[in-house]
């Protein structure tokens, strides 16, 4: 499995998963649950729903 989730996008993924957990545990909602998807995919780095649009937020190296 390749990485396909980048720097900034693993750190604004982190965010919004903890604010959406905070959120779902401070208004006792169970919709707080959605924020562990993308906790998850910042935590591992890789997006399934990148596939199928073949989006890669991971800087390339150019080899010379």
């Amino acid at each position: 499995m390749k990485s396909n989730v980048g720097g900034v996008d693993r750190v604004l993924r982190f965010a919004v998963g903890i604010g959406i957990i905070g959120w779902g545990i401070l208004s006792q909602n169970m919709w707080g649950a959605v924020g562990a998807v993308p906790l998850f995919t910042a935590v591992i780095g890789w997006c399934p729903a990148y596939l199928p649009f073949g989006m890669n937020t991971c800087k390339v190296e150019k080899s010379s």
